[in-house]
């Protein structure tokens, strides 16, 4: 293996190294409650969302997510609605979160689909994950997510901003009888 081989080979692991403590980060951030914090990993034109997923035949499986039809999404949220809806969950008086829940964010897997410049410190980057989310709630409410996450992060300073967030979960009904989380 060359010079030049072995330094990519360090570079590629070395983002991928930062890329997955960023996100670990940013779990610990929504696992705390420290949304204040979370929300502000997030760039002004941010976007955020998670499509509906339906039932499809075996070869209608491009059909399978509602990417394109963002009015029948879960969420489709921009960096003013993110920072709505953390403000109103910060008040206290939020009615699906009075008791608190209590939460467990894993990520794993995490893949570099694509970065920016090929070579050397990388400016931008396109990942994939898959994710766990685990809530509970009162004595017996257990709700549990599992998805692909795709993000697309930029540099700010020396660790990442989220400048797109696509939440592919598994479930095409969700169980849950609330959305107050975030992905």
């Amino acid at each position: 293996m060359t010079t030049v081989e072995r330094e990519d080979v360090l570079d590629r692991l070395l983002l991928r190294e930062s890329v997955e403590e960023f996100f670990s980060a940013e779990y610990d951030l929504l696992d705390r409650r420290d949304l204040s914090a979370w929300i502000a990993l997030f760039a002004d034109g941010v976007s955020y969302r998670v499509p509906l997923q339906r039932n499809v035949k075996f070869d209608q499986q491009d059909k399978e997510n509602m990417l394109g039809d963002l009015d029948t999404a879960w969420f489709a949220d921009t960096k003013d609605t993110l920072v709505a809806r953390v403000e109103q969950l910060q008040t206290g008086v939020h009615w699906a979160e009075e008791p608190v829940s209590r939460s467990a964010h894993l990520v794993t897997n995490v893949r570099i689909l694509d970065r920016s410049p090929e070579r050397g410190p990388a400016d931008t980057v396109r990942t994939r994950c898959r994710i766990l989310v685990y809530r509970n709630r009162l004595e017996r409410e257990v709700d549990l997510f599992v998805g692909i996450r795709e993000d697309t992060l930029r540099r700010r300073d020396a660790s990442w901003e989220i400048v797109e967030r696509t939440v592919f979960l598994e479930q095409n009904v969700l169980l849950a009888k609330n959305l107050t989380l975030f992905f």
